[in-house]
């Protein structure tokens, strides 16, 4: 099966939600930054961002801006809107960030055919608007 280019799924049906542990990395997003929650006291960063660090149960965070790369690290394939049930090939992936070992992140590839996602593939971050005024950081394929 041939499945062509990977889309990006519409932003305006995309909604999120917030928290204090998660609102600096959407309103970083909102800025055009790439950022991960870093333990403020033994530097170990954690996605998503949780009120502990899981290493030294630390409550300090910090939000360091990251270069916006990252290596696929798992990918699916996927041929059907989730909303609506239409053909529409998307691929959600997740990524290890770079500039912040140990962090992925969920997102959404675009930038070429899906037939060609593979695992260790360098792509970039980025921005998509959707509701309610908020970004969605979703990864393009570095050319080669």
């Amino acid at each position: 099966m041939t499945y062509g280019p990977a889309r990006l799924l519409p932003g305006e049906n995309i909604r999120i939600t917030t928290n204090p542990d998660t609102e600096p990395f959407w309103e970083a997003a909102r800025d055009g930054r790439l950022t991960a929650c870093q333990c403020g006291n033994c530097g170990a960063f954690r996605m998503p961002p949780s009120p502990y660090c899981p290493e030294c149960q630390s409550t300090k965070k910090e939000w360091p801006t990251l270069p916006g790369t990252a290596t696929v690290f798992s990918f699916a394939i996927c041929n059907k809107n989730p909303s609506t049930g239409e053909d529409y090939v998307y691929v959600p992936i997740v990524v290890d960030l770079d500039g912040a070992p140990g962090a992925r992140l969920n997102a959404n590839l675009t930038g070429c055919d899906a037939d060609y996602v593979k695992i260790g593939m360098q792509v970039h971050v980025e921005w998509t608007p959707i509701a309610d005024g908020w970004v969605l950081p979703n990864f393009r394929k570095v050319p080669a």
